[in-house]
């Protein structure tokens, strides 16, 4: 990322405050789940790396899902840093390969990992560790598929914004080939 142009930051910005508005009631709603049926909460993971995912694929620019985590996470500060810790796990895969490569199933690999740490570093917090098999592995399969579905929903966003032409000036732009010497 040679330079940040005003574009690209607005365009983060547009796609994080947009991002903030999803999270908002989901943040609330996952808090009141977790009170009541605390399992049925991890529904509504994936939707935390929706932003991420949304500005990962449209704009293809290195740090672009962090700063879409931060800024939702402002949008809705009681959720911050949960709001930058899953747009984290959306940017890894993209980071292990140093931001060459923005292939598809880099957006699911970082989904799959978040899906199942997620349940191993919330064991404690949810019980976990006490429930029969069954509704641990019920519990791995939940977190995972609204993961792989979040992810899932941010590419279609993304893709459909792509061809609407939003965000065409603030897109990497590619590198030009090597002239034949």
């Amino acid at each position: 990322m040679s330079r940040v142009s005003t574009v690209y930051l607005l365009t983060c910005a547009a796609i994080g405050v947009a991002g903030g508005v999803l999270l908002w009631p989901a943040g609330w709603a996952s808090s009141a789940l977790f009170v009541v049926v605390p399992f049925a909460s991890v529904a509504l993971a994936g939707l935390w790396l929706l932003p991420a995912t949304v500005a990962l694929r449209l704009l293809e620019r290195p740090l672009a899902g962090i700063l879409v985590g931060v800024i939702s996470g402002l949008v809705v500060f009681p959720f911050l840093g949960a709001a930058v810790w899953w747009a984290f796990f959306a940017e890894v895969p993209f980071l292990l390969a140093l931001y060459r490569s923005w292939r598809t199933w880099q957006y699911y690999a970082g989904a799959a990992v978040v899906g199942v740490l997620y349940p191993v570093l919330a064991a404690e917090t949810f019980d976990l560790w006490s429930m029969g098999p069954g509704l641990i592995a019920g519990f791995f399969a939940l977190t995972l598929a609204s993961c792989l579905a979040g992810v899932a929903l941010g590419i279609l966003v993304a893709d459909r914004l792509g061809r609407a032409g939003v965000a065409r000036l603030a897109r990497r732009r590619p590198k030009p080939a090597p002239a034949d010497a």
